[in-house]
């Protein structure tokens, strides 16, 4: 049996033009113009809502109170990636803080995102880099196990592929497949434009039941309405 390859190096990633395209829709919009699908549990939220990214994905799999693979990932890591590691939604631990931030902030890592614990918040803020996590932790981790890095990984409820691109901002983390990643920004590009048009409407006098064609389709469900 050939031994498990933990580290795999080589990957494809996304054109940094196709990163920039995309960054510039919301998690939401991306989740809903490519068919509401891609968002990680929403458990998995920003330390400050004003931080946002978008990148790559580099996958960890760490196990629960232990971050010795996080370390590992940090070390291979490229700039503009974004670091994603599952720990088997343990919230009970600061796998990640302020010293490590600063490791990912020197080398030009986009952000950080986990479903277990972070700690030293303020310091992460205050550094700028965009941390997403599924609790905040005080308490202490060990490095012990290996794990896999760069392969398929479950975070959030979805599994996440290396290169995958990930956007994540105050509303949350969505995760887009880096073949589908140009057919999504054309879904996304089409429902801002909409969205545009139904907002000038609304201005305009328009109404959510004639807007939204909701006129038969309250009929048919037997909406009684006193005037």
């Amino acid at each position: 049996m050939k031994p498990m390859i933990h580290v795999k190096t080589k990957f494809e990633r996304p054109a940094a033009d196709v990163v920039e395209r995309l960054a510039k829709f919301s998690s939401a919009t991306i989740h809903e113009a490519q068919g509401r699908k891609g968002a990680l549990s929403s458990r998995i939220k920003p330390i400050d809502r004003s931080m946002s990214f978008c990148g790559p994905a580099v996958t960890v799999r760490c196990a629960p109170r232990d971050n010795l693979m996080l370390q590992v990932g940090i070390h291979y890591a490229e700039a503009g990636d974004v670091v994603l590691v599952g720990a088997g939604e343990f919230t009970e631990a600061g796998t990640f803080g302020d010293v490590l931030g600063n490791a990912m902030k020197a080398k030009g890592i986009a952000a950080m995102v986990t479903d277990s614990g972070v700690r030293d918040t303020q310091d992460l803020i205050e550094l700028g880099l965009p941390v997403f996590s599924g609790s905040i932790s005080i308490k202490g981790t060990v490095k012990e196990t290996l794990g896999p890095i760069n392969h398929p990984l479950v975070i959030g409820d979805e599994i996440v592929y290396p290169g995958d691109i990930v956007r994540g901002d105050a509303d949350g983390v969505v995760i887009v497949r880096l073949d589908e990643a140009e057919e999504v920004i054309d879904l996304c590009q089409a429902r801002v434009d909409h969205e545009n048009e139904l907002i000038k409407l609304y201005h305009a006098g328009g109404t959510t039941i004639e807007l939204c064609k909701l006129t038969e389709v309250l009929k048919a469900k037997g909406l009684l309405v006193e005037e």
